[in-house]
């Protein structure tokens, strides 16, 4: 599985991704946005063979791959459209870079446009939706570029509460995608 854009391959996970996988999440800058538990090896590990799992399925319903730079095999982060069991219609955007890229050379933006687009001309999707931690603010700025509007504010945990942060889920119809 792969989705190619002009700088990055999209490509399903290999076992020598573990390393920078597990590195960059375990960065500081990347804790912030998560639970102590979320950060570590064990937990990156069961992650990879999480999405692994989905990338066995069939039919396969999430897309959980590795950002690679075309110009270098380095691994940069990884991005996904994820669906619910029962779910055929809308799936999950999540997009995470290593800290080191965040708010560079419009890595997010390239990122995210090929992944609506596969979305939604490929999976067929009526929509797609993403969370996000109010402080996180380049988060906000990408979901607005393309068109999603904030739907909710789930319920957030009790880490988030303490910082004075909640969760925004935030929806892209197809029909705001085709007329924007």
């Amino acid at each position: 599985m792969e989705v190619v854009t002009q700088r990055f391959l999209l490509r399903d996970f290999i076992p020598e991704d573990e390393p920078p996988f597990s590195a960059y999440r375990a960065d500081p800058r990347y804790a912030e946005f998560c639970t102590a538990a979320e950060v570590t090896t064990s937990f990156s590990h069961e992650l990879l063979q999480l999405f692994s799992q989905w990338a066995t399925e069939f039919p396969r319903r999430n897309y959980q791959l590795a950002i690679v730079d075309r110009r270098s095999p380095q691994l940069i982060g990884c991005a996904g459209l994820r669906r619910e069991k029962d779910n055929s219609d809308w799936a999950e955007l999540g997009i995470e870079l290593a800290p080191q890229f965040w708010g560079r050379y419009a890595y997010a933006i390239e990122i995210a446009e090929a992944l609506i687009e596969f979305g939604f001309r490929v999976l067929d999707l009526q929509e797609i939706r993403g969370i996000s931690v109010s402080a996180n603010r380049r988060v906000t700025r990408l979901a607005q570029r393309y068109g999603f509007a904030a739907i909710s504010m789930p319920s957030s945990p009790d880490w988030m509460k303490k910082r004075g942060w909640h969760q925004i889920e935030w929806q892209l119809t197809r029909q705001t995608w085709e007329h924007g």
